[in-house]
């Protein structure tokens, strides 16, 4: 979900890398650096960030990744699990946690900018009913809700 005001940024970026890593290793695949420092460009907000964006916050570790490879580490760590696309504005998010069945669905900060995620199964079998009544199969669903966050809807006094 969003971060609160007792949210442990630094727990939740180590757990998210230690899992990555742990997965990784269980599945027999090479969590290398140049992965590893993208999910780590990812983990410093949890506001989503552009391929580009991405580039820029690395451009201090050395000299300027280019576009194509900051786009295959991010390839790698969406198909393990370890960050999503947002797709509405083209950038991509740390995911913090192992999903259970269900939809993931996101709730976007219009004023902060921030990305929220939370898990419902109770939308797995509607929208495999819409889909089916249209005679189409999903391979993949992103659900993108906008709105206020709740700290920027106490900035605004409940606007």
């Amino acid at each position: 979900m969003f971060e609160h005001e007792d949210h442990d940024h630094g727990r939740c970026e180590s757990g998210a890398l230690e899992r990555a890593k742990a997965t990784c290793a269980d599945r027999g695949v090479n969590f290398t650096a140049q992965r590893r420092r993208v999910l780590q460009a990812l983990l410093e907000s949890h506001v989503p960030a552009s391929a580009y964006d991405i580039i820029d916050r690395l451009a201090g570790d050395g000299p300027r990744a280019a576009p194509i490879t900051i786009y295959r580490a991010l390839d790698f760590l969406s198909e393990q699990g370890f960050v999503h696309r947002i797709e509405s504005r083209n950038a991509y998010v740390a995911c913090c946690h192992v999903h259970e069945a269900g939809e993931v669905v996101f709730l976007l900060c219009d004023k902060c900018g921030a990305a929220g995620e939370v898990t419902s199964a109770k939308l797995a079998d509607p929208i495999a009913a819409i889909a089916a009544e249209a005679g189409f199969e999903p391979r993949r669903s992103v659900l993108e809700i906008r709105g206020l966050c709740a700290r920027c809807r106490g900035e605004a006094g409940g606007e």
